[in-house]
């Protein structure tokens, strides 16, 4: 018997041991995007050390003690960086928001978020910035820690845990006035929002997100909620601490506080004006316009994809134009989670349809998104040094950015997650 046993837990340890990793790896693709340049390298390979680039270019030998991975019609390109996901939520098609704040429990959310964290690291996407949980608290730090620990796979995450709303300016609504109901942030107000950033980031929250805008009523459009001078104390607070704002924003006026205010970020921003743009562009504040998120909405509302589109829809590429031709800096985010994780490629999608080359949007989504979010000394480049997150996918996505769909491979720090088949020595 307990020979049995033994045999037991000797072949459960072996199936939970992680796969033995060679010393290094050698990658060679067709062509390589760096993350920086629009014309790829047809010469390079890329080896890699540990967790990191140990070198990349031409002519480089394969180690004695390398695994050569050979990627064949394929381009090798830094792990794409999603700039805008909600882990903690799955497509309102399928639930809505108001049911998924309300009734779903905190263990089935964040059960289904290992899920969406897998599919987005096995899309390409290797590190997401995860603007908050909706009404799951604090569970995102605990993915995070999760995914660090090798508990479950996942990207790396930057977490804004429950995000900040003014007092009546969010939900769920529809109750009866008085009776306290789940909502989908943390409401504060005046120095009490200070307190809640300070709160936040003492959780682990590693971004303060502030809805500088938002429905007062169901049905009603959007409309500012906090002052300018509330988020410039709330950004204070939180650059002081070390961490990034980000402001959810649709109004020209909740983008133009929200810019005053000092925030890093303006995410959707479906009503912004030539004027507001080019304010943006001299405060440096990174855009973000979500594309992706308002054609799925509007998929949801009887759409069919094909011109003519409807009018949220000409409104948020309207608004992207407008930022493009103002040279603001664009961050590459798709608000994941309003549609399936995984499909994380179709907001780099709707950027180049809307009229930005495949090339741009590529950069913007490695090395741009990266230095929006002050990880460039460590991500979004190929080059010796940074941080082992690469992907290879098949084709050429800096002429056809449809090919960031087909990922054939994925490696986060070093670990491969997924490879195109057998290596050679």
């Amino acid at each position: 018997m307990r020979r049995l046993l033994c045999v037991v837990l000797l072949v459960a340890l072996t199936a939970s041991a992680p796969a033995a990793q060679p010393a290094a790896w050698l990658l060679r693709a067709a062509r390589v995007f760096d993350g920086v340049s629009v014309v790829p390298h047809t010469d390079w390979v890329v080896l890699v050390r540990g967790e990191r680039i140990e070198a990349a270019g031409a002519d480089i030998r394969p180690p004695a003690d390398a695994e050569v991975i050979e990627l064949p019609g394929m381009t090798l390109m830094p792990g794409l960086i999603e700039g805008h996901s909600h882990l903690f939520l799955h497509p309102y098609n399928e639930t809505s928001w108001d049911e998924q704040v309300l009734h779903e429990p905190l263990a089935l959310r964040t059960a289904r978020a290992t899920v969406a964290a897998r599919a987005t690291l096995l899309a390409g996407f290797t590190t997401v910035r995860d603007l908050g949980t909706e009404g799951a608290g604090f569970a995102d730090v605990g993915l995070k820690q999760a995914i660090e620990q090798g508990i479950v796979p996942g990207p790396r995450m930057l977490v804004a845990t429950r995000a900040l709303v003014a007092t009546g300016a969010y939900g769920p609504k529809g109750f009866e006035p008085g009776v306290a109901v789940p909502q989908g942030a943390e409401e504060a107000d005046g120095p009490g929002l200070v307190s809640a950033v300070r709160r936040q980031i003492g959780s682990g929250a590693d971004i303060v997100k502030l809805y500088a805008d938002y429905r007062w009523r169901p049905g009603e459009p959007s409309r500012p909620t906090f002052s300018e001078a509330e988020m410039r104390a709330a950004v204070e607070a939180a650059h002081s601490a070390g961490r990034l704002v980000a402001a959810h924003a649709h109004t020209a006026e909740g983008m133009r506080r929200a810019t005053l205010a000092g925030v890093d970020t303006i995410e959707h921003g479906d009503e912004g004006t030539t004027e507001v743009f080019h304010l943006m562009q001299q405060h440096g504040v990174v855009y973000c316009p979500t594309l992706a998120a308002t054609e799925a909405i509007a998929r949801y509302r009887g759409w069919n994809g094909t011109d003519p589109p409807p009018a949220m829809v000409l409104q948020s590429r309207h608004a992207f134009a407008l930022a493009r031709a103002a040279h603001v800096i664009l961050c590459v985010g798709g608000d994941v989670g309003v549609f399936p994780h995984g499909e994380n490629a179709r907001e780099l999608e709707a950027m180049a349809a809307a009229g930005m080359p495949a090339a741009q949007v590529l950069v913007a989504a490695t090395s741009g998104n990266a230095r929006s979010f002050h990880l460039d000394d460590r991500l979004g480049r190929i080059a010796a040094g940074m941080l082992a997150d690469l992907v290879a996918v098949e084709g050429d996505p800096l002429s056809d950015i449809g090919a960031v769909r087909r990922v054939r491979f994925v490696m986060k720090g070093g670990q491969v997650y997924l490879r195109p088949g057998p290596a050679t020595r």
